[in-house]
């Protein structure tokens, strides 16, 4: 298989030439989102900079401390990123789910590399940082569609929520229904994701590994394994993160405390 082709300076401005068709779209139909879109690719482009000179030096030092930290640090940035998605309190969510957040991600993670992988150390940055951070990145979105679904729903059908725990119901099993159907939404990307992967779309890690210059079979044989990896870490976070956030988020007599939701 042939090497990893470099992408120059020169050819990777040129890349930013795709643009204009997204903007052209945004101001022929005035889509009020042109001042957010050219926002978010400065911050792309400067965090993925930052980001690429850090890793850099991370790998070639490859201490596990130092790997570890920056995972923390990736977590710490998607707790605050969930709970400002979800719309919630950053006091009442902030350590519980940054919990959810650290089990959900170091259990996928650390059986990937050192079971699957059999790497000598768990916490190698070549392979912990990227995969830890695919991981993560999709443990994020699901538990903001899971959590903003969870509460959103209890807080929009308040009568029949009290009117379950009228009739006797523990707080569990009043609100099982809306645990149900957060979790079906949460992982419900993840899963027509896997139905459709290699034949609608080449994934991301396949597609890097190939590009790396591995063989195709090497690159879809890393794809399950991370599909299986993701899938689970999602599923994990997902129902510890509102297990664990219930305890901040209901009242003695069982009804959802509004000071939860941010105004």
């Amino acid at each position: 298989m042939s090497e990893t082709v470099e992408i120059g300076n020169l050819n990777l401005a040129l890349a930013y030439g795709l643009l204009v068709f997204p903007l052209a779209i945004i101001l022929w139909y005035r889509v009020p989102i042109l001042g957010e879109t050219a926002q978010s690719v400065v911050r792309m482009t400067v965090q993925l900079v930052f980001v690429g000179l850090y890793l850099e030096v991370v790998f070639r030092l490859n201490w596990w401390w130092l790997n570890a930290l920056w995972l923390l640090v990736m977590m710490a940035v998607a707790d605050v990123s969930v709970i400002r998605g979800a719309g919630l309190r950053m006091r009442r969510f902030m350590i519980p789910l940054f919990i959810a957040l650290l089990v959900g991600s170091a259990v996928p993670l650390l059986f990937f590399v050192g079971v699957i992988l059999r790497r000598p150390s768990p916490l190698e940055a070549q392979f912990a940082i990227p995969i830890g951070g695919m991981i993560l990145g999709n443990c994020l979105r699901a538990d903001i569609i899971g959590i903003r679904n969870f509460y959103e729903a209890i807080r929009k059908s308040e009568k029949a929520f009290l009117h379950t725990l009228a009739q006797g119901a523990r707080l569990g099993e009043a609100t099982r229904p809306y645990m149900r159907n957060a979790t079906h939404a949460a992982l419900g990307p993840t899963v027509a994701t896997m139905a459709t992967i290699g034949i609608v779309a080449l994934p991301g890690m396949m597609t890097g590994v190939i590009l790396a210059g591995a063989n195709p079979l090497t690159a879809i044989k890393y794809q399950i394994a991370i599909m299986i990896a993701i899938f689970s870490g999602t599923a994990i976070t997902v129902a510890l993160a509102i297990w664990l956030t219930m305890t901040q988020s209901f009242t003695p007599y069982g009804t959802l405390d509004a000071d939860i939701f941010r105004k």
